[in-house]
């Protein structure tokens, strides 16, 4: 994939219309050139949450239905009869396959089966194999993924509160098994989570990259971040190019993104759009600023909205690099906790510390240690005065109760119990708005 001189095609589309918009971004950066007919075709969207219990803003989180489907339709005229659509979400209970198969069913993807004869598939049910990625690093990926003829990767538009943007090289995260995904997350800050990330190019077979911005994020990739009607298509043959072009339609310059500065040195790639050539809309007329990062004290202490509350006695530090997405997904519900259990009166001078490298403050009264990585950095701590330790991998939402209820932060049992119908309260921003349209989501 490095560069031989000549320009990267990408393009960029309104989405108006259904088929139309996507066959165009297609069309126009020559998405699907050279593409033999017995092709093996694996299309990777991006699916990263998903709930039985409540319905949740899908926007700007999940790939669109209309995009998959539209881009299926295209391979079925190309004459492609081997069709996979693949995805492994994250689920709070790692061994939980009737969210993925729930997922798959509301999403459309068993009437595309019907329609057109495509397969999907969750990963986690199915084989991995190693590959060195170089440079010491080994990650299994699923074996559907890594023999395809190619790859239609369908990421959505979005920022990522640790990537800085979440596009066509992240979605690929995707494919890899649990263990592999944690390994990503690394304490080592010369491969950190954006090295790992860049890295993953190196197994990634011939691909096509289309960003749904359809529906952008801020704050992503959850969906306690914001969505935006954005109704924005873009389309390369070239990863890194597809996903140089959607950070500054973002509002960032590639290299403001640290895994695009890696991915580029790797490929001996300018950081920069000048080997690029764009078609369709222009950057400038389409680009909007979308932030990534949520808002902390200066130092890093408590979320800025706890701040606000009059929180005292407290310290959640704020995310690093390190927190890996099995342990994030408790982090929404348990700072929801918090705030519901504040009652005006200070606590006992709590700290909660999360991830793999975070160190105790000298002199907090007691320490809650947030998973098993955690827990292993710390445990033989001499700072820590009073040592609160959950040690799952991921840990148990009753685990975390009882933690926190030790530390004398008395969170409510049925939040954690029932994480999964907490998406349903973000759903109000939302509520009779036209723009945020179901539809999208669904196969008619």
């Amino acid at each position: 994939m490095r560069s031989d001189g000549e320009k990267k095609r990408v393009s960029i589309v309104r989405y108006e219309r259904k088929q139309d918009s996507v066959r165009k971004a297609v069309e126009l950066c020559g998405g699907l050139d050279h593409l033999p007919r017995d092709a093996r075709v694996f299309i990777k969207p991006n699916i990263v949450f998903w709930s039985k219990a409540v319905r949740f803003p899908k926007w700007g989180v999940i790939t669109t239905s209309r995009v998959v489907e539209d881009m299926v339709i295209l391979l079925k005229e190309h004459g492609i009869d081997k069709i996979t659509i693949g995805e492994g979400m994250v689920t709070f209970d790692p061994k939980d396959t009737d969210t993925p198969a729930h997922a798959f069913e509301n999403l459309g993807y068993t009437l595309l089966k019907k329609r057109y004869g495509i397969e999907y598939v969750n990963i986690h049910e199915r084989s991995f194999e190693k590959r060195d990625l170089g440079d010491g690093v080994h990650l299994n990926f699923n074996t559907d993924f890594l023999h395809a003829d190619f790859v239609v990767d369908l990421p959505v538009l979005k920022t990522h509160v640790q990537t800085v943007v979440s596009l066509g090289i992240k979605n690929i995260k995707g494919t890899i098994d649990m263990n592999s995904r944690k390994k990503c997350h690394s304490a080592d800050q010369e491969r950190d989570l954006n090295f790992m990330v860049s890295r993953l190019l190196r197994v990634l077979p011939p691909c096509f990259t289309l960003l749904d911005g359809i529906y952008t994020a801020e704050r992503g990739p959850g969906f306690d971040g914001k969505a935006r009607r954005s109704n924005l298509l873009v389309g390369s043959r070239d990863i890194i190019s597809a996903d140089m072009v959607g950070a500054m339609l973002l509002g960032y310059e590639p290299g403001e993104v640290p895994y695009l500065v890696h991915a580029a040195d790797s490929e001996g790639r300018p950081v920069d759009l000048s080997d690029i050539e764009i078609s369709g809309e222009r950057i400038e007329d389409a680009a909007s600023r979308h932030q990534y990062a949520f808002p902390y004290t200066a130092d890093g202490n408590l979320p800025l909205p706890m701040k606000r509350m009059g929180i005292e006695g407290l310290s959640y530090r704020q995310y690093d690099l390190t927190l890996c997405t099995y342990c994030s997904m408790a982090s929404g519900p348990v700072l929801a906790g918090i705030a519901q259990a504040w009652k005006g009166e200070p606590w006992e001078d709590v700290e909660v510390l999360t991830g793999k490298s975070m160190k105790p403050t000298p002199g907090k009264k007691k320490t809650i240690l947030l998973g098993k990585c955690m827990y292993q950095a710390n445990k033989d701590n001499p700072d820590i005065r009073e040592m609160i330790a959950v040690k799952g991998c991921p840990p148990s939402p009753r685990k975390i109760v009882e933690a926190f209820h030790k530390a004398g932060i008395p969170i409510s049992p049925d939040l954690l119990e029932q994480m999964d119908k907490l998406p349903g309260f973000y759903m109000r921003k939302y509520e009779g708005k036209p723009e945020f349209d179901d539809s999208f989501f669904k196969v008619e």
